[in-house]
């Protein structure tokens, strides 16, 4: 009879240990579970927000047809500089989308400091028109350059100091620069889009890592934004019929 209690005892006590035993072991298979849930919903809202923005970039090319028409059929002129850049930025919709869609947490900032590095490009191109300079003058502070083996925020900031030189360079050329007509819309066009990207390279100085996505799908939604809002200006240069008869 002993001999059976001692038994008795064993198996439950044999029972608790492996109760024991289990219990991390299902907590830990919960967690997993609930983990592989959130991040296949933040694929499903990265998805949706993609396609969304793919929507857009293309309703652009209507809305560009339709622009086309009406300054045709108003006899109005837009300056060949803005209708070309214009037309330019429509098609590119397309494309930034298209990369955003294949963008990750490792490729992100490579691609983000290139289509920054771009958007400043086409913006001092556009300076250099207006101003009718073949060069800009060089930025009177230069950022040092950081290597690829640098920390994130080094790099980070070491990439927004000499972007915002640059910017502050075309600035100053900018407000030595009159216009009138279809070229103070570009003229205005432009210190718009300058104030802009100071505005976005003064939040990057803060940003981290985590912020990846967020960051890249503002970045194109953005541009979508900035493209739609040029094309409604493409008749900004009313002709004299446009004007109301006394």
């Amino acid at each position: 009879m002993h001999r059976t209690f001692l038994v008795s005892v064993a198996f439950v006590a044999g029972l608790t240990v492996m109760g024991c035993d289990t219990g991390p072991a299902v907590e830990s298979g919960r967690a997993d579970v609930e983990s592989a849930e959130k991040k296949a919903a933040e694929q499903r809202e990265r998805s949706e927000e993609a396609a969304e923005l793919e929507r857009r970039a293309a309703n652009l090319e209507s809305q560009w047809a339709e622009m086309q028409t009406k300054v045709k059929t108003r006899e109005r002129t837009a300056t060949a500089g803005l209708r070309e850049e214009v037309e330019e930025d429509v098609r590119n919709a397309r494309a930034a989308v298209a990369d955003l869609k294949t963008t990750t947490q490792e490729n992100w900032w490579e691609r983000h400091e290139r289509a920054l590095e771009r958007s400043v490009s086409d913006v001092q191109a556009d300076v250099q028109r207006l101003t009718k300079q073949k060069t800009m003058p060089e930025p009177t502070e230069k950022a040092g350059s950081v290597g690829t083996a640098a920390g994130f925020a080094e790099r980070r900031d070491a990439f927004v100091s000499r972007l915002r030189a640059r910017l502050d360079a075309m600035e100053e050329q900018l407000d030595k620069t009159k216009a009138k007509g279809a070229l103070e819309t570009e003229l205005q066009d432009t210190k718009a889009r300058i104030d802009k990207l100071q505005e976005d390279l003064g939040e990057l100085r803060s940003v981290s890592p985590d912020a990846w996505w967020d960051v890249s799908s503002e970045r194109v939604g953005e541009y979508i934004e900035r493209v739609e809002a040029s094309i409604k200006r493409l008749d900004d240069n009313k002709t004299q019929t446009d004007k109301p008869r006394s």
